[in-house]
């Protein structure tokens, strides 16, 4: 993997002391939030909690997926000062970011949010590749995923979002907020200019419009999940042409958008059941 998660680095997690049902004491690890404030040039956008893994490609990835930066090759710098938690993405000209604050309405993902109105216009005239999609691809992900070492085995609390291709995971990011993830994996294939159109995104969240429309703007075809999907999400993915997965754990998953770039390639009896460890595990995405 290019990117992986180290559940082992300084700074990400916090040991708490605290009592179980039974009044004994207990040491837990808890993941730590900090504030991160994200500049364009030098207007401030919005201030973001995140883990604080990663901030230049999260701000990238924010400003990009908002409509901010409808010209990414035109980044003259990235300067992030860990102290103040101050990322400032620097252009060779100003944008139109004041008309794109006005709009306020939010979604339905936590932390930050979004502006919903910007990533919407965003989507006229997306049109994603037909790519197809092995389900023997998607199972391999899945076993692979789901036990490979992370901040959300370790301690919870948290989201991850995994860059694919074919049966490989390429970055995997992990953060408070779902959408945050998604950015961090958007500003890594923009400032190393990582081609979308034959990836899949697997995500441990839910199948939100939000989730959908910035898997859209990144030009990536195909959206799978362990969680389950909201209504306007799978109607979003039907008018872009985005397959949608959904509901992925052990040999199950439902395909509520591209059923039709689906290559049903796998023996489902070949695969193994979803462990009771990981379906409890899986089930605080939810």
């Amino acid at each position: 993997m290019w990117i992986a998660p180290d559940p082992d680095a300084g700074g990400l997690t916090r040991t708490v002391t605290g009592h179980d049902q039974t009044g004994a004491e207990v040491s837990l690890a808890v993941v730590e939030e900090r504030p991160l404030t994200i500049y364009l040039n030098a207007q401030e956008i919005v201030t973001a909690m995140t883990i604080g893994d990663y901030p230049e490609y999260l701000a990238v990835g924010y400003l990009a997926n908002q409509g901010m930066l409808p010209d990414p090759s035109a980044i003259t710098g990235v300067d992030y000062d860990d102290e103040l938690g101050v990322v400032v993405v620097r252009t060779a000209h100003r944008t139109d970011f004041e008309e794109k604050l006005k709009k306020k309405t939010r979604t339905s993902g936590c932390a930050v949010g979004t502006v919903f109105g910007d990533m919407m216009e965003g989507l006229e005239g997306v049109t994603l590749p037909r790519a197809k999609v092995r389900t023997s691809d998607l199972y391999a992900l899945a076993a692979t995923i789901n036990r490979l070492p992370s901040l959300y085995l370790s301690a919870g609390a948290i989201h991850g979002t995994v860059l694919c291709e074919g049966d490989v995971p390429l970055v995997y990011m992990e953060d408070v907020g779902r959408h945050n993830a998604v950015d961090k994996i958007a500003g890594y294939m923009l400032r190393h200019g990582v081609g979308a159109g034959d990836k899949l995104l697997y995500t441990t969240g839910r199948l939100t419009s939000e989730m959908v429309i910035k898997t859209a703007l990144m030009g990536i075809p195909a959206l799978a999940s362990r969680s389950g999907f909201t209504a306007w999400g799978v109607e979003i993915a039907r008018q872009v042409g985005l397959t949608l997965i959904g509901r992925l754990r052990g040999q199950r998953f439902v395909c509520l958008a591209g059923e039709d770039r689906l290559i049903r390639d796998a023996d489902l009896a070949a695969q193994a059941d979803e462990d009771r460890r990981h379906r409890r595990k899986g089930a605080g995405h939810d």
